[in-house]
This record gives structure tokens, sequence and C-alpha cells, in this order.
């Protein structure tokens, strides 16, 4: 036999089609907002797989906030951001935690260079830019959701001023994972200030030019943040457990 010519179609994972299924069962229209899903069991039953990997999908839904799994009650339907989710599973962010991690690790690299860059290129109209997002998150500390927006503009100012459109493009191609990962550390959280504070570490640097200060302080910004999405990550496990 030739195996140069055998056509392999390649599958997804079992986890991510279960996913996808369940995911067009809720857009479908039978299901709303509050609504409670069938039985784990029942799931399984219907999509023909075993009750691991339905429960598995649900926890991965869960940790997305589209599903609300009660303890004793059942698994309730929430929302489905019509923007965060395809590349949420585009990414693969539906596979877990390790998946979740390893993008995290990886955003946290592509920061580190991307601000390196950036205080070595900015210009004036960058530091203005960036001012005002500083502004808008110092004014919205109990305002998840208008923070956690400049937040994520914040970012991509600095990519755009790092004048790498690869590097740019890239950490655009993350703002599904992004937006997701600010907005539960800053819920997590229950108070922006200290975000706040290590956004204006990074943007004083960025102003000065100084490449090396920029580069320590989005480090000690990745890793307070990532430390914070791990801790979010447990306690979401031990809830469904």
């Amino acid at each position: 036999m030739d195996l140069e010519n055998l056509n392999i179609k390649k599958r997804e994972p079992l986890a991510l089609e279960i996913t996808n299924q369940i995911i067009e069962y809720l857009q479908s229209g039978k299901v709303n907002p509050g609504d409670r899903l069938p039985s784990e069991r029942q799931l399984a039953q219907n999509l023909g797989v075993g009750r691991s990997v339905v429960r598995d999908a649900l926890k991965s839904l869960s940790l997305l906030g589209i599903l609300e799994i009660r303890q004793g009650d059942g698994t309730y339907f929430q929302s489905i951001s019509s923007e965060l989710l395809p590349r949420t599973i585009e990414w693969g962010l539906l596979l877990g935690k390790k998946r979740v991690l390893d993008l995290a690790e990886c955003r946290h690299y592509i920061e580190i260079a991307i601000v390196k860059l950036a205080a070595e290129r900015r210009d004036q109209q960058t530091i203005e830019e960036l001012s005002a997002l500083l502004e808008t998150m110092k004014n919205a500390r109990f305002d998840t959701e208008t923070f956690a927006e400049a937040d994520l503009q914040f970012h991509m100012k600095i990519a755009k001023a790092s004048q790498n459109t690869a590097l740019h493009d890239i950490l655009s191609s993350m703002r599904s994972l992004l937006d997701f990962w600010i907005k539960r550390v800053i819920a997590a959280a229950g108070d922006s200030q200290y975000s706040y504070d290590r956004h204006l570490a990074i943007f004083e640097a960025i102003k000065e030019g100084d490449a090396q200060k920029a580069t320590k302080a989005m480090e000690k910004h990745m890793e307070s943040a990532l430390e914070r999405l791990k801790t979010i990550l447990k306690e979401n496990q031990k809830d469904q457990a």
C-alpha cells in the first residue's frame, strides 16, 4: 500500500465537536437565557457520547460564562456573545484550563516584545491616546465593562505603536481572549485600582522612551494578571467539582 496516496481527513477533538454541537443547540432558538438544559445523561444519550465528554464541554462553556452550573439544580443557559464566541472556538479556548494558560503564556511574551518596540518608536499621538485611555480607566474604577474596554484598547494602541504589523496582527487575533481575560480578572478583584496602577507604570515608561523600564513594567503586569487568572480557573474548577 502506498501511504503517500492515502487521504486522511483530520478531525477535531471530540470534546470540541461536542462543544460546537451544544453551541448550535443553544443558538437554535429552542433555548432562551435562563432556561435549564437537559440533564448531562440525556445530552450524552442524544449526542451519542460518554457523559465525561459532555461534562467537559459543559464546564468549558461555564468557564466562558455561557452556561451556569448550579450544584444539585442543573445547568442553565446564560447568554452567548456574538463577538466573543467565534474566536474563542477558533483559539481553542473551549478546550479547558491547559489551553487557556497556554494562550495566556503566549500573550505574555508577545506583549513584552511589543512594549519594548513601542517605547522605542512611540510618537506624540501615541502618548496622547494612551493618556486618554488611562483617564477613562481611572474614572471607571468600579465600572468593569468600561474599564475592560479601555484596558483592551490600551494594549492594542501599544501594539500599533510598536510599528510591527506582524505582532499587532497576532495580538489583534487574540482580542476575544483578552476581552474574556480582562473582564474576568477585574470582576474577580472587585476593584480595578491595582490594574490601573500597572498600566500607569507601563505608560510612564513608554512616555519616557525607556524600553527596559517598559519591558519590566509589562512583565510585572503580565505576571500578576496571569496569577489572578490561575486563581479564577482554580476556583471555577472547585465550583464545578
